[in-house]
């Protein structure tokens, strides 16, 4: 089983522009992320793929590997399709060029996901964390996902799912976070399938595998990682990687 990871790159970002090239402990947000993909060890190859000359060059004067983008993208999962396109992988991973403190524990039990999936039932798997603060839970910004007992993905928002008419019911919120292994059959047909109008609604790409009949395996992982969205973030990751 070839397994890669791909770290898909925009240089343009509405709340911190050019927040990839910032400077993390010496070194580039996207390069600190890179390196630490590689220094899991999980991996075959490992690329950053981007529409940005200034990345693509980053990367590869830092000694990591990277693909320009051909055309424009709505979202990760079509840059990633068009770099892999004509790759003989098996599974694909997506990792966020902006959250350079992915823990390998999370990696790691994506992956056995695909490892113990003897049935190749399972399209793409990807994490999710229990949310508590009922701010967060109301707040758009946080894609909620809920579940069924085996974990499979019912449904992605940006609405708090599922509505809490009853209190007392032992009910938890989870929050998807940004990485995900896909098995490349699936991303394709992602790519090549149209947008329907759940996801066209809630701009979460996501729903379109749902949409589609797809089945997303959910882990739980709590570990607190920095995503940098903000200066403030950079400069939270600036103390963390202290």
């Amino acid at each position: 089983m070839k397994i890669i990871a791909m770290i898909p790159a925009r240089y343009a970002a509405s709340r911190f522009p050019g927040k990839l090239m910032q400077n993390l402990a010496g070194k580039p947000v996207i390069v600190r992320t890179y390196e630490t993909a590689l220094k899991t060890n999980l991996f075959d190859d490992v690329f950053v793929v981007t529409d940005s000359d200034t990345i693509y060059k980053t990367i590869t004067e830092a000694g990591g590997k990277a693909i320009m983008s051909i055309k424009e993208h709505e979202c990760g999962s079509d840059r990633i399709a068009e770099a892999v396109e004509n790759m003989d992988v098996d599974i694909v991973f997506n990792i966020q060029g902006d959250e350079p403190f992915t823990p390998k524990e999370g990696l790691e039990e994506l992956l056995s996901v695909f490892k113990n999936d003897d049935k190749k039932e399972i399209d793409l798997a990807t994490i999710m964390s229990e949310m508590t603060d009922e701010n967060e839970i109301k707040d758009p910004n946080y894609v909620k996902v809920i579940v069924d007992n085996r974990n499979f993905a019912l449904y992605f928002s940006r609405s708090p799912i599922p509505y809490p008419r009853e209190k007392n019911v032992g009910l938890k919120y989870y929050e998807h976070k940004g990485v995900y292994a896909f098995r490349k059959d699936a991303l394709m047909d992602f790519y090549n399938l149209p947008m329907l109008p759940l996801e066209a609604s809630e701009k979460i790409e996501c729903i379109r595998y749902l949409e589609y009949g797809k089945k997303i395996k959910m882990i739980v992982d709590n570990t607190s990682g920095i995503e940098i969205d903000t200066p403030e973030d950079l400069e939270r990751a600036q103390a963390e990687w202290k």
